[in-house]
């Protein structure tokens, strides 16, 4: 990046970002939510192609050129119904250099681009005549163990990268990573755990999925979700995941919720069943994580594959989900009735409607102790919507009461840029609170070393192996 890349342009405010900047550029980063494969970092084996590693596997990529009339089989995305899709890396690589100008002003042009040079050393600029130059300089550099995943995990100064992982996922790379000495508790990849496949009635084949899970009925359901918490505690595990259409939740008799349970088995279950189960499970969830002291997460407001002929052809997690309003205040109060106020539980909030963050939720984080403010996500996790949060939350929560930045993303190689942005915006905010004269200057400086990394390690509650907290 350029030096002042993301600073405010004025000059005297500019100068206090350089400043404030320089407190956090170097500190290791705390990844405490994403989905890398684990299994990129168990086996350590060289990445492939750059189209493969770059292209097929970054959604906010194949879905700008999708939404530009290029289906995603064309960029090697693979298919469900086994047509063909192109498996020629430097074909697929000639095609988004082809079409690169769609990124002009976007957050996945920075990001890419950034990677080229800051990760990889290229500064060709990317476009169809060089696209030859570029792809043949990315992959030697692949063919370098210098690039190899653990080599760059070293590289990055990650001290902590969270995985997201099912139930019903056996941790077989966590145990290799352990085995290694880079998992476990305290260890260096961990794991989180996501429930959702085996929540949600209406995400097809549930039956099938708790038929794996080995229980046929709501009590065996639930005792074999807490012994597969402490398997995921085992495996380095500081947090849940949730992700929900809705933030709804709801406290049910339990024997209400084992009806629901055992008429979603028979296949008898509707929508209205579905949104009641998962919202009364959330409320479970939360209790469970006072029992056991995994940090809950709740991402609400995708409208899962709203592109239905997309989700047909390639299945989930390639673009075609969209953003949903989402209502907290109303929806989170049977969950802070029982546990807002108590000190054993954490819940973490996330957003995908920015119209939250100043009516609900900065309050709601304000106004209970259990609750903190997650970073930008996904649609918002780009600098203006890093700076928008900061203007909108910051005056009911502060700086205090959110959870610091979370890169959240599936493209390993965009780590470091994406918390390098997360760090410049935070200057800049900072910058212009010094220059307005409502933080002096030594404040903000701790406060920005605060946010990159020491309030992720304490909201998230991540210790060293000595067990002390840096």
């Amino acid at each position: 990046m350029h030096e002042d890349q993301l600073f405010p342009a004025e000059p005297e405010v500019r100068a206090v970002a350089r400043e404030l900047y320089r407190h956090a550029k170097d500190l290791p980063l705390i990844s405490p939510h994403g989905h890398v494969d684990p299994a990129i970092l168990a086996d350590d084996r060289p990445f492939p192609d750059p189209a493969r590693l770059i292209v097929v596997p970054d959604h906010y990529v194949t879905r700008m050129l999708a939404s530009q009339g290029i289906p995603p089989h064309r960029l090697g995305v693979p298919t469900l119904d086994g047509s063909p899709a192109e498996t020629d890396g430097r074909t697929i690589w000639r095609l988004l250099a082809e079409h690169w100008h769609l990124f002009r002003g976007t957050p996945s042009r920075l990001w890419t681009e950034s990677v080229f040079t800051d990760v990889f050393g290229i500064d060709t600029p990317l476009r169809p005549d060089t696209a030859d130059a570029v792809y043949d300089a990315l992959a030697e550099r692949l063919a370098d163990p210098a690039f190899r995943p653990r080599a760059l995990f070293e590289r990055f100064n990650l001290e902590v990268l969270a995985t997201t992982e099912s139930p019903l996922n056996d941790l077989t790379a966590h145990t290799k990573l352990e085995a290694d000495g880079w998992g476990g508790p305290g260890g260096r990849v961990i794991t989180t755990f996501r429930p959702d496949d085996v929540v949600e009635f209406d995400w097809p084949g549930w039956a099938g999925r708790i038929e794996r899970f080995g229980v046929t009925t709501y009590a065996q359901y639930l005792d074999k979700l807490r012994d597969r918490r402490q398997a995921f505690i085992a495996a380095g595990a500081t947090s849940s995941d949730h992700g929900h259409p809705t933030a709804a939740t709801l406290a049910l008799d339990p024997a209400e919720a084992a009806a629901l349970f055992d008429r979603a088995l028979r296949g008898a279950a509707d929508a209205g069943d579905a949104e009641r189960f998962r919202a009364h499970m959330l409320v479970e969830f939360a209790r469970m994580s006072v029992e056991d002291g995994l940090v809950m997460q709740l991402h609400p407001g995708a409208v899962r594959n709203h592109n239905t002929a997309l989700f047909h052809r390639h299945g989930r997690d390639v673009g075609g989900d969209i953003p949903s309003p989402t209502g907290y205040v109303r929806a989170l109060k049977p969950l802070l009735d029982e546990f807002g106020t108590d000190p054993r539980f954490r819940i973490v909030l996330y957003t995908l409607d920015e119209t939250a963050f100043t009516r609900e939720l900065a309050p709601l984080a304000g106004g209970y102790p259990a609750v903190f403010l997650g970073a930008p996500w996904w649609f918002l996790d780009t600098p203006d919507g890093l700076r928008r949060f900061r203007e909108a939350v910051t005056d009911s929560a502060g700086f205090y009461n959110t959870a610091g930045f979370v890169d959240d993303t599936r493209a390993f190689c965009s780590i470091p840029v994406r918390h390098d942005v997360a760090r410049r915006i935070d200057a800049g905010f900072l910058a212009r609170l010094v220059a307005e004269h409502r933080l002096p200057l030594d404040e903000a400086a701790e406060t920005i070393t605060d946010l990159a990394y020491h309030l992720p390690k304490r909201v998230f509650q991540r210790t060293v192996r000595t067990g002390a907290e840096q």
